[in-house]
């Protein structure tokens, strides 16, 4: 059964944005990269992962919110692909409910746009803590500093972009590392290369950047402010550390960028994901009320059940409802309490689900997220918890 000290390595993330931003190929590539997948899967030809269902593939957007399991250094990320269509908003309520971090996905020309503004504020009410990727870095007219500036201006008054770009538009190549301070590339057909000296022609725009990245980390982070002041400067860990804390807080958005499409970028996107967002042991209780007492629950597995559904779906497997485990653990055959309809429900199979595909589990634990067979009458938004215990 998984302990505490495995909850460290689970991310329970999303991918937010406006439609046409990129956020299902930022999926796909990540699918790809992961070795989840072994093709990359296209938006334009049908051959989404994420977008299994039928209207998706043949409208080219995003509508259902798809759960996707894959693993990045030592980690499980549990990945739901959301909607960016403004019809489709309440899809993405739900989801946010059950994420404890995001990726923004915004597109390098036109910088923040009106979906990924609604968004972001839905996000900012469910405390959904955020980072950036600034996508389509390969595209005519392609600028991060401008759509670090939109950010600024309508999202967030702290974005703090921790790469360069090397290369301009259809001449993007890779970025440079402003922590590691390394030039990290990738080949024409999307293969990263091995990291490499920062180029010549971009060590001092690089040295500056990274020197205001500091100033401004500083600033924001009291730890980070008194190094700064000892020492003139933030060694690289502080740095981490500092970006970690400020993101939990919603007091700085990190921001990195690339070009999903041409698959360059994505795995230091992922490296940001485990670095700066949180695990299921780094967010707050969940809190609810029994017989009018207030009760808390910690992500523990030991701790009694309590989980959300926040979506359900008829499928040829069967009903699928898909849970958020906050605590406890929930196995095949257990019988939980619905304790919004006031009933009890009969748990059947229990699944991972890569969008539609499923592997077979014996439990669920505190921080997963899956699809469970079986609920009858469980609708999303409801609270499923132990039976002696409800919540």
């Amino acid at each position: 059964m998984r302990t505490t000290d495995t909850l460290a390595v689970v991310r329970n993330l999303g991918i937010l944005a406006h439609v046409d931003a990129g956020k299902t190929t930022v999926t796909e590539r990540i699918l790809y990269v992961t070795g989840t997948t072994h093709k990359r899967g296209e938006v334009h030809d049908g051959t989404t992962v994420t977008d299994f269902d039928p209207q998706e593939r043949d409208r080219g957007i995003t509508i259902f919110s798809a759960a996707v399991t894959c693993c990045w250094g030592g980690h499980r990320i549990n990945l739901i692909d959301t909607p960016g269509h403004v019809d489709f908003a309440d899809e993405v309520e739900r989801s946010l409910r059950v994420l404890d971090g995001a990726v923004a996905v915004f597109d390098a020309v036109a910088g923040v746009e009106p979906q990924s503004e609604s968004v972001w504020r839905q996000a900012d009410r469910h405390g959904v803590p955020r980072i950036a990727f600034i996508n389509k870095m390969d595209r005519a007219g392609a600028d991060l500093d401008a759509a670090v500036a939109s950010i600024r201006e309508r999202l967030h008054p702290a974005p703090l972009a921790v790469q360069l770009p090397i290369g301009a538009e259809d001449a993007f190549t890779g970025v440079v590392d402003l922590l590691g301070m390394r030039a990290l590339t990738w080949g024409d057909d999307g293969e990263a290369r091995d990291p490499a000296p920062v180029p010549d022609g971009l060590r001092e725009e690089a040295l500056r950047r990274r020197r205001l990245l500091e100033e401004a980390v500083a600033e924001l982070h009291p730890a980070a402010l008194e190094e700064f002041c000892d020492t003139g400067a933030l060694r690289t860990g502080t740095l981490t550390a500092a970006l970690r804390d400020l993101t939990a807080r919603g007091d700085a958005v990190v921001v990195l960028c690339g070009s999903a499409y041409r698959n360059r970028g994505i795995e230091p996107l992922l490296d940001a994901v485990l670095a700066y967002l949180p695990s299921p042991l780094d967010v707050p209780p969940v809190r609810g009320t029994h017989d009018g007492a207030e009760q808390e629950r910690t992500a523990d597995p030991s701790e009694p059940l309590a989980a959300l559904a926040f979506k359900v779906n008829a499928t040829a497997t069967g009903r699928l409802t898909y849970l958020r485990v906050y605590s406890g653990t929930i196995e095949q055959g257990d019988t939980v309490w619905d304790a919004t309809a006031g009933r009890a429900e009969r748990v059947g199979r229990i699944l991972r689900v890569t969008a539609d595909r499923h592997a077979r589990l014996d439990r669920a634990v505190a921080g997963d997220i899956v699809a469970v067979v079986g609920l009858k009458g469980a609708r999303a938004g409801a609270t499923l918890c132990a039976p002696d215990a409800p919540l």
